[in-house]
């Protein structure tokens, strides 16, 4: 019942911005924390933003998570784009992101490459 389904990606030249938007099927993003996670080539997954508990958690000075309720959409604000942040990038939800155990829920992901 419950899908993520990612969007924003694609291929973007250094030193812009994007946001990735992730939206839900369900209000399951008002039941459980969220969260954005990473994929870099030949790296394990990396969490980069999440709101848990009521408290919001950015990893990197140019990522801002974003959360609306309303809509059933999570946002990931990434700003000064750079070549690193080319990955594979998936949303999240559940018990599992809040404590460790339980539920999950993920998106397929989206792709951003950065590159000149």
């Amino acid at each position: 019942q419950v899908r993520l389904e990612e969007s924003g990606g694609g291929v973007v030249q250094p030193g812009g911005s994007l946001r990735l938007s992730c939206t839900a099927s369900t209000d399951v993003f008002s039941r459980y924390g969220v969260g954005w996670y990473r994929m870099r080539a030949g790296e394990p997954r990396e969490l980069v933003s999440a709101i848990v508990t009521g408290r919001t958690y950015n990893y990197y000075d140019r990522f801002t998570i974003a959360k609306d309720i309303a809509t059933k959409t999570i946002y990931l604000q990434i700003d000064d784009l750079r070549p690193e942040d080319t990955a594979v990038y998936y949303c999240n939800t559940g018990e599992v992101i809040e404590r460790g155990t339980g539920v999950t829920y993920w998106g397929k992901g989206t792709l951003l490459i950065v590159s000149s």
